[in-house]
C-alpha cells in the first residue's frame, strides 16, 4: 500500500511529458510523428494515408489491422499533442543515430506521397530531425534524391 502511494506521488511530481513518455510505445511514436507530417498541409490525401500503412507494417512487422490501429491511436495523439517531444525523447531514448535517420527517411517518403511537398512539411520534418539530435549533415542525408 506504501509503496503505491509513493509510485502516485512521484508520478504526479514528473513533468508531463516525462509520465506520456512511459506509456506510449515506440511504434505509436515513431507513427505520431508520420502523422505529423501527413497532417501538416491540412489534406489527408488518399496515398498519404496508403503510404502510411505501407511505412508502419514495413517498419514494424505488422499486419494490416494491427497497423490501422496504430494508426488510429496515433491520429487521435497527434490531433491532441502539442509538441513533439514526449515522441522524440521515446524515439531517441530507443533507437541509434542510424535508426532515427531512417525515421527521419521515412517522413520524407509520406511527405512527397502525394507527388507535391508543402514547405510546411519540410519545416515540421526539420524540426523532428532536430528533436531527433540529428546533425545537419545527418538530416541532409535523409532527404530524398531528385
Amino acid at each position: 500500500m506504501f509503496a503505491k502511494l509513493t509510485d502516485f506521488l512521484q508520478t504526479l511530481s514528473q513533468p508531463a511529458h516525462e509520465q506520456n513518455t512511459k506509456t506510449i510505445s515506440l511504434e505509436i511514436a515513431c507513427t505520431v510523428l508520420l502523422c505529423e507530417v501527413m497532417r501538416a498541409d491540412g489534406k489527408l490525401a488518399e496515398e498519404e494515408q496508403q503510404q502510411l500503412i505501407q511505412l508502419i507494417t514495413n517498419q514494424f512487422n505488422l499486419n494490416i489491422a494491427e497497423a490501422q490501429n496504430i494508426i488510429t491511436q496515433s491520429i487521435a495523439l497527434s490531433e491532441s499533442a502539442t509538441d513533439f517531444y514526449q515522441f522524440t525523447t521515446k524515439v531517441n531514448e530507443h533507437y541509434t543515430i542510424e535508426e532515427r535517420m531512417k525515421i527521419v527517411e521515412l517522413l520524407w517518403q509520406l511527405a512527397y506521397a502525394d507527388g507535391e511537398l508543402a514547405s510546411i512539411e519540410t519545416h515540421i520534418i526539420r524540426k523532428i530531425a532536430d528533436l531527433l539530435h540529428l546533425r545537419h549533415s545527418e538530416y541532409i542525408q535523409t532527404k530524398p534524391k531528385p
